[in-house]
């Protein structure tokens, strides 16, 4: 059976070429996938609807989003400027998760690639995140009855913030968050369970922690999983503060989706962050969850 992921080309959106966030590695990740035959073809997402929006987001937000009328302060803090492409590209990118994480449910494993814009919350975004598509698809699986108690896997090597503070009162959302301690935000929101990670952690150690938390929480009962696999532990990352090899990062994405796989847990798959100095060697890490979610079909 074939991996099912989610691809648009929208997922590319007009932020400048000498924006720090590299807009270019969604079309390129897509090249990288269908040329190493790791996928044949993708699956396409609509628009995000509102309706499925308003369950993470307030209107008023989703709105101003919509309308291009939010306020400086909220841009500045997004970090994009609020242009139609990035409006669509939110908009299309919630929509492929809500997509990948139905498909999960059908075929045990699916991914997106995009996703993972977990600083965004209730009323506004923040960290090149202006939709948290994680926490909009774990509500449209709840509201369906598709999941009952969902767990977030969050190993990028920035906090979680925005699902911790979604998920905060819910009973039926675990977010479990494994982060750089000194990285942003500089402020952490709680998660059901936080890991904080010291700075310059090399990969046997990063390994064993995760072992150990996985154990932890696969004695929960979990019935769906979202991961976000985040790049950025990765040790050429700009924006990260951790000393991950390419190795170490294909071991973690493995040992994640095999994990939740055996035991019949779908998992949805998307990608987090990734600000590698490298542009091609970026693409690459983020190709390793499809590859390791592919080995598993």
């Amino acid at each position: 059976m074939d991996l099912p992921v989610v691809n648009h080309s929208d997922y590319f959106a007009k932020i400048g070429d000498d924006h720090k966030f590299p807009i270019n590695k969604f079309g390129e990740l897509a090249n990288y996938l269908i040329k190493g035959k790791i996928v044949k073809k993708f699956h396409t997402p609509y628009p995000c609807s509102d309706e499925t929006l308003k369950r993470a987001h307030s209107e008023s937000y989703i709105q101003n989003v919509k309308n291009k009328t939010l306020d400086e302060n909220t841009i500045k803090k997004i970090g994009f400027p609020l242009v139609d492409s990035v409006v669509k590209r939110s908009l299309v990118a919630t929509g492929g998760t809500v997509l990948a994480s139905k498909l999960a449910v059908k075929n045990g494993v699916a991914c997106n690639t995009a996703g993972g814009s977990h600083h965004a919350n209730f009323d506004g975004g923040a960290g090149y995140c202006v939709f948290n598509d994680v926490a909009v698809a774990a509500h449209y699986l709840l509201d369906r009855g598709l999941a009952g108690r969902i767990l977030i896997v969050d190993l990028d090597v920035h906090q979680g913030n925005g699902n911790a503070d979604i998920f905060k009162d819910n009973r039926n959302v675990f977010t479990f968050s494994m982060h750089s301690k000194s990285n942003y935000p500089a402020k952490k929101s709680i998660s059901n369970l936080d890991v904080e990670l010291e700075d310059n952690l090399e990969d046997m150690q990063y390994i064993k922690i995760l072992k150990f938390y996985l154990n932890k929480l696969n004695e929960e009962n979990f019935d769906y999983v979202f991961y976000i696999a985040g790049v950025d532990i990765h040790f050429n990352d700009r924006l990260g503060k951790l000393k991950i090899s390419d190795d170490g990062i294909r071991k973690r994405d493995e040992i994640v989706t095999e994990n939740f796989f055996s035991k019949g847990v779908p998992l949805c798959g998307v990608l987090g962050g990734g600000y590698n100095k490298d542009f091609d060697k970026l693409v690459e890490l983020h190709s390793i969850l499809h590859q390791s979610c592919a080995k598993l079909l």
